[in-house]
């Protein structure tokens, strides 16, 4: 049998550390006879932006009368790292930079123990664009092309200074995906970000390994997620968009116009667990 990792990248927003926990469970349930040969991980990326963001919040709370607090915090944290993630991204230290190196770091933990791992990621929300974005730029640079922003701007100087060494040729190739097996995506957001590009600059990340899937889920009552095929040609080629009633436990009022909480029933959801869980089975087989 072989080895899988799952790696989940959160979304936008307030959240806590062990935002994964609960999935992971739900989804060892579902495949515990093969849960001994899936690496469980979890990036977590909020903390570079929370203090800032809590800081802001207690100044402008603490001053003005303001109305609607919950939905006011979900703007100005969720919003909040949109902006954070994409603002000066390209100088050293950047939040960016930051958030790429914790995929990196959960990407070497994997590799210490497992280095032929089937790496699925599961990301949602923001981390749909945090994760592609890292992918997009390590593929350039092993490609020799000039990258711009983040780790992979010189992925060598990163890993001196962070870890004290160069990396090798196979962490290297690791790092950039190259056992990435699948991208399953929840409430993405994605075309937020490429929608003032050029239509002819809106291109997807290259297929990391000849079976890779990128299965996309969305539900047509989030406001934040959006299917990815329409954006390009090769988006069409790569994604498998999939209609969802997320969070269709809940009342249906609720979700019948778009609020923070009906984004955030993905990972709740037996279509989401089902759609990861079998393609956790399908590489641990």
């Amino acid at each position: 049998m072989s080895n899988a990792a799952l790696i989940a990248v959160h979304g936008m927003g307030e959240t806590p550390r062990d935002y994964a926990v609960r999935i992971f469970q739900l989804l060892g349930e579902r495949l515990a006879d093969v849960a001994d040969r899936i690496d469980f991980r979890s990036v977590y990326y909020q903390d570079i932006l929370k203090p800032n963001q809590e800081t802001v919040w207690a100044r402008i709370d603490g001053a003005a009368k303001i109305h609607y607090d919950d939905l006011r915090r979900f703007l100005l944290f969720g919003f909040g790292d949109a902006a954070g993630l994409e603002n000066r991204k390209e100088i050293d230290g950047s939040v960016y930079e930051l958030a790429q190196a914790a995929i990196a770091r959960q990407l070497l933990g994997v590799h210490k123990f497992a280095p032929d791992s089937a790496i699925v990621f599961l990301a949602h929300s923001l981390g749909c664009q945090v994760l592609s974005s890292y992918v997009y730029d390590a593929q350039k640079a092993l490609a020799g092309g000039t990258v711009q922003a983040g780790i992979w701007k010189d992925i060598d100087a990163w890993s001196q200074r962070t870890l004290g060494h160069r990396l090798a040729d196979d962490e290297r190739r690791f790092l950039a995906g190259g056992t990435c097996a699948a991208f399953v995506t929840t409430g993405c957001n994605i075309p937020i970000f490429v929608a003032a590009h050029k239509q002819m600059d809106i291109k997807p990340i290259a297929r990391p390994t000849p079976a890779f899937a990128w299965i996309n889920l969305y539900d047509p009552d989030d406001a934040l997620g959006w299917p990815l095929q329409p954006l390009s040609a090769g988006y069409e080629a790569l994604v498998r968009d999939r209609v969802i009633n997320a969070g269709q436990g809940m009342v249906n009022w609720i979700l019948k116009s778009w609020n923070p909480w009906s984004h955030a029933a993905y990972w709740d959801d037996a279509q989401v667990l089902d759609a990861v869980a079998t393609t956790l089975r399908d590489h641990t087989a």
